[in-house]
C-alpha cells in the first residue's frame, strides 16, 4: 500500500501508531519524500509532496513522486500496490502517471537476463475516483506505452509498410477506420515531397489515414493530425555526422507515432470528436536514385520546391499532408514532427516548440493541455519576414531557410501548403532522451499523446 499525503499534518490517524507517526515525522523532517514502514502483511509506502504556487506544478510533484515510488517497488519487487490517497485531491491519477510511465521497459530484442518490471498492477483507492475515470487514465497511459514501442522499434524491423501493419495492429478492436495508399496510389496524387524522400530506399512510400468518427461526434468539420513518419533518416546526400545523429534516426517517426497513440486512446475512451489521422511515411536512405540537393520538385500541391538539403526533408513529406488535408475541410490540423535540431537546442528537451494560423483560443487551449500533462509548449512567431528566408532562385521556394530562425523557417515552409487554422509542434527535443530523466525515462517518451490527449477531449467537451 502506497499512502499519499499532502501535508505534515495530514497523516491518517487511523493507519498509523503513535510510535510509527513519530518515525514518519521525523524522516519527513530529513526531506524524505517516501518513508517505508514494514507491517506483518504488508509494506507501506508513505509518499508525501508539498503543495506548489502552481497546480499543474503540483501535479508534476505528485508524477515524480511516482517515478520516486517506483524505484522503491522496483526494488522491493512489489506486484501490485493499492495507492490510497488520502488528499482530497486528484493526487493518486498524478502519482499513477508517473509510476506507470516509470514502469516502461522495451525488452522485445533482449536474450538474456530480460527480467521486466515485477509491478504488474496498479489500484487506486480514495474519495471522488470512478470507474470512468481511472479506466480513462489507463487507456492513456497505455497508449503512451504503444506509442513508445513504435519509436523504440529498429529500421530494420520498421518499414515503411511495417510501421503501418503496426499502426493497423495497435488500431484493431478501436473502431477507428484505416485506409493505406501504397506507391501507386501516391504516384496518382503526384505527391513529389514524399515520392523524392523515398526514391533512394528499396522500400514502397506509404500514406495512412486514419479516421475515429463516432456517431456523436460534437464537431461537423473534423480535427486533423499529421505525423512526420520517416522511419530512418540518414539524412541522404546531405548525410547526417555519427555518433549520436544518425544512430537513433529510428526516431524519426515519432510523430507518426503519436498521431497513431492520440487517436488510440481518444477511441478507446470513445472520445466524442471526429478526428483524421494522416502519416506519410518513409525513409530517408542514401543511393545513387536518390533526390540531390539543387533538385527541383513538384509538390502534391502543384508548387515547386529547390532542395537545398535532403536533411531537410521531414517538411517536404509533411507538405504533402498537409496540402492533402484541404479535401477534409477541416477545422483545425495540427502536425506533429521531429522537424528541426534547431527547436532542440532552442529549448532543451524541456519544452516543445510550436507555431501557426490557429486563433489565440486555440493556442492557449494547447498551451493549457501542456501545461496540464507537463508537456510543455513554447510559441515562436510566424512574421512573414521570415518567408524570404525560403526564396528560390529558381522554383516557388526552397527547403531550408538560413542558419538564423532554423525552426521558424521550417513552420514558415509548412505555413505554405496550409488554407486553414493550423498548428505545428516541433518535439525534437523531447521525442528521444539519450539519457533517464524520471517517468519519461530514457528513449522514446510518447511525448505529446497526454497533450494532444487532453487538448482534443476537451475540444470535445467545450
Amino acid at each position: 500500500m502506497a499512502v499519499l499525503v499532502s501535508g505534515r499534518d495530514q497523516l491518517p490517524q487511523d493507519l498509523f501508531s503513535e510510535e510509527e507517526r513519530t518515525f514518519i515525522l521525523r524522516q519527513l523532517e530529513l526531506k524524505s519524500n517516501l518513508v517505508t514502514l514494514t507491517k506483518y502483511t504488508h509494506q507501506v509506502y508513505l509518499v508525501f509532496t508539498e503543495a506548489k504556487k502552481k497546480q499543474t506544478d503540483t501535479n508534476e510533484a505528485w508524477r515524480k513522486a511516482g517515478h520516486a515510488l517506483q524505484q522503491r517497488l522496483a526494488a522491493d519487487k512489489v506486484e501490485h500496490v493499492v495507492l490510497q490517497d488520502a488528499t482530497n485531491t486528484d493526487a493518486a491519477l498524478f502519482v499513477a502517471e508517473g509510476l506507470v510511465l516509470s514502469n516502461y521497459s522495451f525488452l522485445t530484442y533482449k536474450t538474456e537476463k530480460a527480467t521486466p518490471p515485477a509491478l504488474k498492477k496498479v489500484t487506486v483507492t480514495g474519495e471522488g475516483y470512478t470507474e470512468t475515470q481511472i479506466k480513462e487514465t489507463a487507456n492513456l497511459l497505455h497508449a503512451v506505452y504503444q506509442t513508445r514501442d513504435l519509436i523504440n522499434t529498429p529500421h530494420n524491423q520498421q518499414t515503411a509498410t511495417l510501421l503501418t501493419e503496426q499502426i493497423q495492429e495497435m488500431l484493431e478492436g478501436t473502431g477507428v477506420q484505416v485506409e493505406v495508399l501504397d506507391e501507386v496510389q501516391i504516384q496518382s496524387l503526384k505527391m513529389g515531397g514524399l515520392l523524392s524522400v523515398s526514391q533512394a530506399s528499396d522500400e514502397s512510400p506509404t500514406f495512412s489515414i486514419l479516421e475515429w468518427k463516432p456517431e456523436n461526434a460534437t464537431n461537423e468539420q473534423p480535427v486533423v493530425l499529421v505525423g512526420k513518419g520517416v522511419v530512418y533518416d540518414t539524412g541522404g546526400l546531405s548525410l547526417k555526422p555519427t555518433p549520436n545523429s544518425m544512430d537513433f534516426m529510428k526516431s524519426d517517426m515519432s510523430g507518426a507515432a503519436a498521431v497513431a497513440g492520440t487517436i488510440t486512446a481518444l477511441a478507446k475512451n470513445k472520445v466524442p470528436l471526429h478526428v483524421i489521422g494522416l502519416i506519410p511515411a518513409t525513409d530517408n536512405l542514401i543511393s545513387g536514385k536518390g533526390f540531390a540537393p539543387g533538385d527541383v520538385i513538384t509538390m502534391h500541391s502543384g508548387h515547386t520546391v529547390e532542395v537545398l538539403n535532403t536533411d531537410a526533408e521531414g517538411r517536404l513529406i509533411l507538405a504533402d499532408a498537409l496540402h492533402f488535408a484541404k479535401k477534409y475541410n477541416p477545422s483545425l490540423v495540427i502536425d506533429i514532427a521531429t522537424l528541426t535540431g534547431a527547436a532542440a537546442r532552442a529549448i532543451g528537451r524541456e519544452g516543445i516548440v510550436m507555431m501557426g494560423t490557429a486563433d489565440d483560443l486555440v493556442k492557449t487551449d494547447l498551451k493549457l493541455a501542456g501545461d496540464l500533462a507537463h508537456e510543455r509548449l513554447v510559441e515562436f512567431p510566424l512574421w512573414e519576414e521570415y518567408q524570404d528566408h525560403l526564396k528560390s532562385d529558381i522554383a516557388d521556394l526552397k527547403n531550408i531557410g538560413g542558419a538564423e530562425a532554423g525552426a521558424i523557417s521550417a513552420g514558415k515552409f509548412l505555413e505554405f501548403f496550409t488554407n486553414y487554422p493550423w498548428v505545428h509542434l516541433d518535439i525534437a527535443g523531447t521525442a528521444y532522451l539519450l539519457s533517464p530523466d524520471s517517468y519519461r525515462g530514457k528513449n522514446a517518451t510518447g511525448t505529446s499523446v497526454r497533450l494532444l490527449y487532453h487538448f482534443l477531449s476537451s475540444l470535445a467537451s467545450a
